[in-house]
């Protein structure tokens, strides 16, 4: 085993051990800031050496695969356990560590008033979460990928709800956890069937007969469309959207490292990770180009209306992940990867940023905020570093990785989709930028006295935000690293500047609607008012959702309820009963008297002597 597979293997052990430790040490896990140096720790770790590899693959690019034999059969292991570790894996590893040591320091701070048990209960969690991700990262088989799916969708479910005594914790919990196991069904069919098609779950080898054409097509289109149900759940595109606002009833450093680098990010890496699949089936990639668009745009619109600050980045996040199913879709691997990237930083950030103002207001309203920029100077520079990122301004990373993305799609021909992700770009900076003059510089709405945090929470911010306005110029480097050399083509376009011009477009609508408090003419706020009234109900698919649960689901296992107790259990408990009463006849043959039981048994033998001489 070379270097670099023994620090990427080190990578995914060390939050492994942590976990293991902190479950397994019942005092250790109730100690508290213990526990939490321990999660620390090994993430910590984890961190330097997947930097470490990526910084060697970077200057030698390897691809390693090693395998273990796992399920003996008698033709040989029916499958393998290990790892693949290219480009590819590396890139993934460094951001999932990163983003998971940020969010478990600033968590120091954030989390501070929690008991010693929930604190330590809180950063197993946390270690369990960074190790399943990792696991799934470095998986070179689809059998080991989707333990590792269930394992992150387990650890979501956990932390999702860890205030648990809230209903509305719990039910955001219980709701992430079905919806998105609606799409795991799909994932699941589709590794199946590939199996029984191909004989094995391995990446490589899955690659080598699709690219030989010894799949039929039709039956890779069934394999991909169901596999892609289990990517669009986890990355809680339309119509899997619904789970992932409810979600921010969990801790707030949860929810960036959700949004971030975990949960969301898996189901976009799964398809990044499988694309040599995916690239050779024409439905994929227009159900990729179609759904991907349309949810940035659905996203982008609800997250204008929304009161909850953390919901505003939440559609957000489903937004930018709709980018990136559209990149994909067009076969824009790189600039989906790329905006990846960025997005991990910037909306970790972002994340981080709300949960410093909410410390300190104790309110996640944002008409319970205001002129907060005087006394959380760190924090409003930083949620605006975040903000221009996401909303695409130069030079931050946003700029670079969504513009590649709208200049692919525009290349591609699609016009829909292009003028989908076109106003996503106005409405993304508008969205973000409500949220910043409502925060920081709109008028003071609340009598509680605002303090800026701490440092051990302001320190994960301010690197956040320096890579968010460094990552974006190293396209290239990332490109190279991805592909080492390829000669990658530049088409001359005009969509970055367009993008640029609607997003300062998008900025100046909402510092004049939400700063200078201009009201909109009439007229428009009248022809706007249907589509505000259906923003405001989440386009009634909420509605819908609970209607198909209420009427159709809770209908049907009523019928099959009635169908267990009255037929099947019926015929179960007729059975018994006539067996019953059967034996109840035929116990008063059972007198206990030695002279009946002969005179019975001389009757039977004289019984069968008679016809057995009838019958010869």
């Amino acid at each position: 085993m070379n270097l670099n597979a023994q620090l990427a293997l080190w990578v995914f052990l060390l939050p492994t051990l942590a976990a293991i430790i902190l479950g397994v040490v019942y005092p250790l896990r109730r100690s508290g800031k213990p526990a939490a140096y321990l999660s620390i720790f090994g993430v910590g770790l984890s961190t330097i050496f997947s930097i470490w590899n990526l910084i060697l693959i970077k200057s030698t690019p390897v691809s390693v695969s090693i395998k273990y034999h796992w399920l003996p059969a008698s033709s040989g292991a029916l499958a393998y356990v290990g790892l693949w570790l290219d480009s590819i894996s590396a890139v993934m590893l460094a951001v999932v560590s990163g983003v998971a040591l940020a969010v478990q320091v600033y968590s120091l701070g954030y989390m501070s008033q929690e008991s010693k048990p929930s604190l330590g209960r809180y950063y197993t969690y946390h270690s369990l979460f960074a190790a399943s991700m990792l696991g799934l990262v470095l998986a070179n088989n689809l059998l080991e990928v989707y333990l590792f799916w269930e394992l992150v969708g387990v650890c979501s479910y956990l932390l999702i709800g860890f205030w648990y005594h809230k209903p509305e914790a719990a039910r955001a919990a219980v709701k992430a956890f079905w919806v998105t196991r609606f799409g795991d069904m799909g994932l699941i069919l589709g590794i199946i069937l590939l199996w029984g098609q191909t004989g094995t779950f391995d990446y490589q080898e899955i690659f080598s007969l699709v690219k030989t054409s010894q799949i039929p097509l039709g039956f890779l289109s069934l394999v991909s469309v169901l596999m892609l149900l289990g990517a669009f759940g986890k990355s809680a595109q339309f119509p899997f959207h619904i789970w992932l606002p409810d979600a921010m009833e969990g801790p707030t450093p949860v929810s960036a490292l959700i949004h971030a680098a975990t949960m969301v990010a898996a189901g976009v890496y799964l398809v990044i990770r499988l694309f040599p699949l995916f690239e050779s089936v024409p439905l994929a990639l227009g159900v990729l180009t179609y759904v991907g668009s349309f949810t940035a745009l659905l996203a982008a619109s609800l997250a204008t209306r929304q009161a909850d600050i953390k919901r505003v980045l939440a559609y957000s996040t489903v937004s930018q992940l709709g980018f990136m199913m559209a990149a994909l879709g067009v076969t824009a691997q790189v600039a989906s990867y790329f905006h990846l990237f960025n997005h991990a930083f910037f909306k970790a950030l972002l994340f981080l940023a709300a949960g410093s103002v909410i410390h300190s207001v104790g309110s996640n309203n944002l008409s319970e905020m205001g002129n907060l920029s005087k006394k959380m100077r760190i924090t409003s520079a930083v949620f605006i570093a975040g903000g221009l990122a996401l909303a695409g301004i130069w030079p931050f990373s946003g700029f670079f990785s969504k513009d590649e993305i709208l200049v692919a799609v525009g290349r591609s021909g699609q016009v829909l989709p292009l003028l989908f992700l076109l106003l996503t770009t106005f409405l993304t900076a508008f969205y973000i930028f409500r949220a910043v003059f409502l925060v920081f510089y709109g008028p003071k709405k609340t009598e509680a006295d605002p303090h800026e945090s701490p440092r051990v929470m302001t320190s994960p911010m301010l690197i956040l935000a320096a890579l968010s306005l460094v990552t974006g110029w190293f396209s290239g480097d990332f490109e190279h690293l991805l592909y080492p050399g390829l000669e990658v083509e530049t088409y001359p376009s005009a969509l970055p500047w367009i993008s640029l011009g609607l997003a300062i477009i998008g900025i100046l609508t909402a510092w004049l609607f939400y700063q200078k408090q201009k009201r909109a003419p009439a007229l428009l706020t009248r022809s706007l008012s249907p589509l505000s009234q259906a923003i405001d109900r989440k386009y009634w698919l909420d509605d819908l959702y609970g209607l198909m649960y209420s009427k159709i689901l809770l209908g049907f296992s009523s019928l099959i309820g009635w169908i267990d107790r009255y037929l099947v259990d019926g015929v179960v408990n007729l059975s018994a009963w006539l067996t019953g009463q059967s034996g109840s006849k035929l116990r008063i043959a059972q007198t206990g008297k030695a002279q009946d039981y002969l005179i019975g048994v001389t009757v039977g033998l004289l019984v069968l002597i008679i016809l057995g001489l009838g019958l010869r």
